[in-house]
């Protein structure tokens, strides 16, 4: 079996889940929640809530690993729990938009499709690093899951550095999906008034 020799295009990653997150904010001109009001508030707040959480947790993961993305073989801190924080916490972002718009089919539907499009990220990035680190990989791979993190798993370094330029572009990225939010309350508005038509109420 021919082993990956180069590292995944991870701005091409993060430009198709962007992509993913315009369509999605398009399909919410047809769309509307069919939960009720006090209830859709709450879970819209559970959805921001989430993708603070999704912003938080990546920026704590760039924290470690910086620019050495598919460089260096990083084991602490988050990576100790996962060997994919970042795509962890981008699923957790996931489901907080489906939230955000007041479905629970969405958030469903979104964390879903993010888990899978993501974990077969990770596998082609298991490739790489396997065939750039040999032994010390399959070591870490080991002991530590994939994608769900094992809280019991976690260490800390005795010192750490981090990217400025790295931790500036995953706020940016993160940036991106929280203000789809007000963009969402604004869709939600005109169809409440009518302007837009709603061709499908979701739970």
């Amino acid at each position: 079996m021919l082993m990956r020799s180069l590292p995944v295009n991870q701005r091409m990653r993060i430009r198709a889940l962007q992509a993913g997150g315009v369509l999605l904010a398009a399909l919410t001109l047809v769309v509307h929640p069919a939960i009720g009001n006090e209830a859709h508030e709450a879970i819209e707040m559970a959805g921001v809530g989430l993708v603070l959480a999704c912003v938080a947790g990546r920026m704590w993961s760039i924290l470690y690993i910086g620019a050495r993305k598919n460089r260096d073989l990083v084991t602490a801190g988050p990576y100790s729990m996962t060997r994919n924080p970042l795509y962890f916490f981008s699923t957790v972002g996931a489901a907080g938009v489906g939230l955000m718009l007041g479905s629970f089919v969405m958030a469903g539907a979104l964390a879903f499709g993010a888990c899978l499009a993501l974990g077969l990220t990770a596998r082609g990035e298991a490739e790489y690093l396997r065939a750039r680190h040999g032994a010390a990989y399959d070591d870490y791979a080991r002991v530590t899951p994939m994608f769900w993190p094992k809280p019991s798993l976690y260490r800390e370094p005795a010192e750490a550095s981090f990217s400025p330029l790295a931790l500036k572009r995953t706020f940016l990225d993160g940036l991106f999906f929280l203000l789809l939010f007000p963009a969402i309350e604004l869709i939600e508005h005109a169809q409440e008034t009518g302007h837009l038509p709603v061709l499908l109420n979701l739970p």
